[in-house]
C-alpha cells in the first residue's frame, strides 16, 4: 500500500542537532517529508549540501533575528508550491510557518510561540493563537485536506503531561491554552497520534533539560502534533513518538498517511 510518511521534529538548533547524529539519523530514511522547527541558524550557515545529497529537497524559512525560532521542511517529493510565512508581519519575522502543497494536500509546518519568558510573550502567544485559528480555517475553505504539523507548545490534555496539577499555572498547560486546543480540534480537526494512541500514558515528545534526570524518568509533555483536518482521519495508517531519538530535547513525532 503506498503511504506517505511524515515526521515533525523541533531540532532546538538545527546546528546543534547535527553534532549529535541528525545526518546519521537522517541517513536511515526515517521518512519522506520531515519538517522541523527551532532551526535556529538560516539555510547558508547549515551544511545543507550533506542533507540534498540524501535526496531531499530543503526549504528554509528564518526568522531575522539570527539564532532564533525558524522552520524547514526537507522532502524527498517535490512540492507543487512553496509558500514562506502567513502575511502576519509578526511571526513571519520570527519565521514561524512554511507552507508546501503536494498534489491536493496542503502541509503547514509551525512553530507556536511559547510564553515561557513573561506575560509579553504569553501575550503574544495568545494573539497568535487567535490569528493563526482564523488564518487556517480560512485557508481550509480553499484547501480542504491540510496537514498541521509542529511545536504547539501547548499539551492538550492532563494525559499529555506527567504533572497535570503540579503544571496548572505553567505555560503551555494554561487552561486558556488547552481551550484553544479544544476549540481548534472542534473546527474539524483530528489528532493523528490519538487516533492511534487514545488513552495511552506517558507518551511525550518534550523534556525539560533543567535536570539531567527528567528525560531519564519521562517526565515529559506531549507538546508536538502531526494533526490533519477530519477529512484525512481515514487515511491515517500509523502514528507514533519517537523518545529514543536523542539530538534535542524534543523527539520527533510521526504519521504515515495512505496516498
Amino acid at each position: 500500500m503506498a503511504s506517505l510518511r511524515i515526521i515533525s521534529y523541533n531540532v532546538n538548533g538545527i546546528r546543534a542537532a547535527i553534532k549529535k547524529g541528525f545526518i546519521d539519523w537522517l541517513k536511515t530514511n526515517p521518512a519522506d517529508i520531515i519538517c522541523l522547527q527551532e532551526t535556529k541558524a538560516v539555510k547558508d550557515n547549515v551544511a545543507h549540501d550533506e542533507i540534498t545529497s540524501l535526496g531531499y529537497h530543503d526549504y528554509w524559512f528564518s526568522a531575522q533575528k539570527l539564532g532564533y525560532s525558524g522552520v524547514a521542511v526537507f522532502t524527498k517529493i517535490k512540492p507543487d508550491k512553496v509558500q514562506y510565512g502567513t502575511g502576519h508581519q509578526v511571526s513571519d519575522d520570527e519565521g514561524r510557518v512554511i507552507q508546501l502543497d503536494f498534489g491536493d494536500l496542503h502541509l503547514i509546518n509551525a512553530y507556536f510561540p511559547s510564553g515561557t519568558s513573561g506575560e509579553e510573550r504569553q501575550g503574544f502567544k495568545y494573539e497568535w493563537l487567535d490569528e493563526f485559528y482564523l488564518y487556517v480555517n480560512k485557508i481550509k475553505k480553499k484547501t480542504p485536506q491540510i496537514i498541521l504539523c509542529g511545536d504547539y507548545n501547548i499539551a492538550h490534555r492532563e494525559i499529555d503531561i506527567h504533572d497535570p496539577k503540579g503544571n496548572k499555572n505553567s505555560t503551555g498547560f494554561l487552561p486558556a491554552e488547552r481551550a484553544w486546543m479544544d476549540k481548534f480540534l472542534d473546527s474539524g480537526w483530528t489528532d493523528s497520534f490519538r487516533t492511534k494512541h487514545l488513552n495511552e500514558v506517558g507518551r511525550y515528545s518534550w523534556w525539560t533539560q533543567r535536570f539531567p534526570s527528567v528525560r531519564l524518568n519521562n517526565k515529559g509533555w506531549r507538546i508536538d502534533y502531526i494533526n490533519v483536518t477530519n477529512n484525512l482521519a481515514g487515511r491515517i495508517l500509523k502514528s507514533d513518538i519517537f523518545p529514543d531519538v536523542k539530538h534535542s530535547d524534543h523527539c520527533p513525532v510521526y504519521l504515515e498517511l495512505k496516498k
